[in-house]
Order: structure tokens, then sequence, then C-alpha cells
């Protein structure tokens, strides 16, 4: 039996997340084991990020039921508030990047996507893993193309210019608690076929506290097809000083697919923000581009403004959306982690 055409082979690709956005898709938050006695603010939050989307392109927010529905529904008092679509599809927790459908176009007007396996983060929650089932559900309602690659893999964890290449880490995808089985090149291999990208650019280890493995996003984004932002922490002292000069000296060193070097702009850090028993992966960097705003996660924090500063100057057409963020990374992540970009296809 042939095998099925990969994406590659059949000309789809994953866009930049710059690309405009049909939709950006959210799962609505609940669980108190994520957020520990902060769910009432984080529900907030989400309202916020609605807010500033729903004016630009459509929000599709995943509930658990007809109950949530009314509730969020009668929540969302703001501009363009007939732009959020709920769907009713009951999720565990709400890290939609990670388990929920990799989007892919082929030329202007035909939308695909992947529907990687979702392992939880190397096995480290079981009952999340049955978030995994949700791509496959999403099927009969976004009535296009699905491909199943078949390996482990999450959204957080790839980060593609436009331009064949696509940013990942070697934490991450190398672990062996993701594709044991799978080498180096051949998890390459998996990500040319089905991102259509013709180079890999590895980074080497994560930001302290991030129980993903070093998900790229919280590191280093592209913010267009030869310019990278990258987390430096600014204090010899601090514990994720050496690894993010080491990701870095690395992007330096880089070229793109045809060979040229890219731009690499420092993003600072916001210090530590702790939990209660270790610190959380607080990062400037897991901000979502969206049509016409950039909605970034601070933390009450000095460094905030310079953060939204260099921000601004890398999306000059953008409006640059500050969100309170200290009670998201509570669970591990932020914006770019609870989001999905959906793309635009004519």
């Amino acid at each position: 039996m042939s095998k099925p055409a990969t994406p590659a082979e059949l000309g789809y690709r994953m866009p930049p997340e710059w690309h405009p956005h049909a939709a950006t898709w959210l799962t609505w938050p609940k669980d108190p084991e994520t957020w520990p006695e902060r769910v009432s603010q984080v529900e907030e939050i989400y309202l916020q990020m609605m807010a500033a989307l729903a004016p630009h392109e459509q929000v599709c927010l995943l509930v658990d039921d007809e109950a949530t529905e009314r509730s969020v529904r009668a929540r969302c008092r703001f501009d363009a508030a007939e732009n959020v679509r709920l769907i009713q599809l009951p999720t565990v927790d709400s890290w939609i990047r990670d388990y929920g459908p990799n989007f892919l176009i082929r030329g202007a007007g035909e939308l695909a996507y992947n529907d990687w396996v979702f392992n939880a983060w190397g096995s480290k929650y079981e009952e999340l893993k049955e978030d995994d089932r949700i791509p496959a559900q999403l099927e009969s309602l976004l009535g296009v193309p699905r491909f199943t690659p078949g390996i482990v893999m999450e959204g957080g964890a790839i980060e593609v210019n436009g331009a064949g290449v696509v940013m990942t880490t070697e934490q991450c995808l190398l672990n062996r608690n993701r594709n044991p089985h799978l080498t180096r090149a051949e998890i390459e291999q998996y990500l040319k076929d089905y991102l259509n990208v013709q180079k890999v650019l590895w980074l080497g280890e994560g930001i302290v506290g991030d129980d993903t493995d070093g998900h790229i996003d919280d590191i280093a984004r592209f913010t267009s097809p030869r310019t990278i932002v990258c987390t430096v922490e600014d204090d010899p002292a601090d514990e994720n000083y050496q690894l993010l000069q080491e990701n870095y000296r690395r992007l330096l060193r880089e070229t793109d697919a045809h060979n040229r070097p890219y731009e690499v702009v420092s993003l600072p850090m916001p210090g530590r923000v702790a939990g209660r028993d270790e610190r959380l992966p607080a990062s400037y960097a897991n901000f979502l581009i969206a049509n016409r705003v950039v909605l970034v996660p601070v933390f009450s924090h000095p460094n905030d403004a310079r953060a939204l500063k260099t921000l601004q100057q890398l999306f000059p057409d953008r409006r640059i959306i500050p969100i309170h963020a200290e009670p998201l990374v509570w669970g591990m992540g932020t914006i770019h982690c609870l989001s999905q970009q959906q793309p635009l296809v004519e």
C-alpha cells in the first residue's frame, strides 16, 4: 500500500503567524489545578484577549457545555462581541496551541491542518492526554483535509518564518519522552514533509520552569522572514542567563533558507516569577501576533516597558496590547500557549 501524500507533496505549508487570520482559537479556562485559586482571574484575562481580537478577526472559543456557553456569552460585553463563535466541545484543559489543529494553506484559497499526537508534554499529565482527540473532533466542523503525521508534536514547539524555515529546540524535539524511536534527521524530515520547510533551525534549551521541555515560543520568535526576537537575561546571576546567551549566540551564527544572516533583536526577561514551589516560565516572547494587534504578556516588572517598546518597533503597523499575565503563568504558559491562529484563505 502506498503512503499517503504529505502536505509538502500536495503544496500545503504552514504560514507564519503574521499571515492574515481568519480566526484565533481559544479554549475557555476552568481547571483549578492548572490555575490554583486563579480561575476567575484567568476568565477575566480571556475576556480581555477576546475583546482585543474580536474587532479584527473571529474568535472561535471551545466551551464544555450549554451552561458555559450561556455564561460566557453574557459576559461578552465588548465591541464586536458578535464575532465570538462559541463551540460546544468538551476539553480537559486550555492549551489549544499544543493539542489543537496546526493549520496549513495551499495557494491563496485552500485550508488544511496537521493533527499531531499530543502526549501531554512527555506524559507529564496523564489526564490531559485526552485533549489529543480535539483535532479529529473538529474535522467535520472545519470541513478541510486533516493530515496525521503520527508523531508527537506540540504547536508551541515550532515557529515558522513563512520562507522555508522552522525554528525549534533540541531540549523539546530530541527529548526521549516524545519520539524516542526517531533520530534527529528523521524528525527534521517530518518537519519538512508536514510544514513544507527546507531548513530546521535548532536552538538548545528553553527557560527554567518550562514544563514543556523548552518550547520555542518562550525563547525566540520570528517577526518577519529574516528577523528573530530572542529573549536575553541581563542578570548573570539568574539561572536563565547562560542558556539564553547560548541561544542568542546560535542565532547570530544562523542563516535563512537562502544562506542569509538574520537580524537578531534581543528581548528582555521579566525576572523571576515564583509559584508555590518553583519558578514559573514567564516570558515576553509568548506573545500572539493577530490581525492589526499583538497581545503581549506582562508581569508588573520594570522590563515590561522595554519589552513593549521593542515589540512595537518590530510591529509598527500593529497595536501592541499588554495583557497582565501573572495569573496565566501559574498554569505554566501564557497568551501564545493558550491560542491557535487559523490563517485566512481567499
